[in-house]
């Protein structure tokens, strides 16, 4: 009886491990990695290290981790090529740990693909704040209504995280489309800044307006015929952006009057 009831707790502590998201640390200094690993890993999560951006694409492509926190500066490959090869073939989250605070490095590091960027040294609550936010996006979590969206060019599905543009699938980051999502369930209105900031990055958002700057760009990219002159993704000067599916639906229609408003064409499954 006490053998199978250990081979019982055996299958049990298998299957509960199976489940925990796995986290990949990188980091060429062992004391931060180790201390890195030790937060985790008391609070669930399953996590390997890498000491550079080359160890940490082999262990990414054998063990294809939910989430990345790397460092910044290492050699021989640093976190800035590695965020770039990652996302060439990935949408996986990443998160950089650096002690650089300036504007150029973080801008740098959301450029080359980082969904956000920490500071060193911080307080191990916000560390875990942020691969817990990371985490429920990557999982589809979502505190805004689910459903699809339809509208002029555009076809979102909120619940499997995909977006469609004029027929063809268009792959985000899970940031981006946390973003994009946002402002694409408040079409027409326009959102500030600060909103933007405080609901896709969380209360301390507000203090990186960078990282505005650098997705709305992404997104233009991504999203614009020609990014430079967008038609879809719109500032509004001093206040913040706003999402119009059909502004290029109009301009190109010359007058027709039966385009529908991108309201009418929100459906909430």
């Amino acid at each position: 009886m006490v053998r199978r009831l250990l081979i019982d707790r055996a299958e049990v502590l298998v299957t509960a491990a199976s489940d925990k998201s796995k986290v990949l640390v990188v980091d060429d200094e062992p004391h931060v990695a180790d201390s890195l690993r030790y937060l985790l890993s008391t609070e669930g999560y399953l996590v390997r290290t890498a000491r550079d951006g080359r160890n940490a694409l082999l262990s990414f492509s054998e063990w294809q981790p939910a989430l990345i926190v790397a460092d910044l500066r290492m050699t021989p490959m640093g976190g800035i090529e590695l965020c770039r090869r990652i996302r060439t073939a990935s949408s996986v989250p990443i998160i950089v740990v650096s002690g650089e605070d300036g504007e150029r490095s973080k801008v740098e590091a959301l450029d080359a693909g980082a969904d956000d960027y920490v500071v060193k040294p911080f307080h191990t609550s916000e560390l875990l704040a942020r691969v817990r936010a990371a985490l429920r996006r990557r999982h589809g979590a979502a505190a805004d209504p689910a459903g699809t969206f339809d509208a002029g060019d555009f076809r979102i599905d909120f619940d499997r995280r995909r977006v469609h543009i004029r027929g063809g699938e268009v792959r985000l980051t899970p940031k981006e489309f946390d973003l994009f999502a946002y402002l694409a369930r408040r079409p027409g209105r326009v959102v500030s800044r600060d909103e933007l900031l405080e609901r896709v990055w969380g209360p301390a958002g507000r203090d990186h307006p960078e990282y505005l700057r650098v997705f709305m760009q992404h997104l233009r990219i991504k999203l614009e015929e020609n990014p430079s002159r967008p038609e879809y993704l719109l500032t509004e000067p001093w206040v913040g952006y706003r999402f119009d599916p059909v502004r290029r639906v109009r301009r190109t229609a010359a007058g027709v009057a039966d385009v529908k408003s991108a309201g009418a064409e929100l459906t909430m499954a």
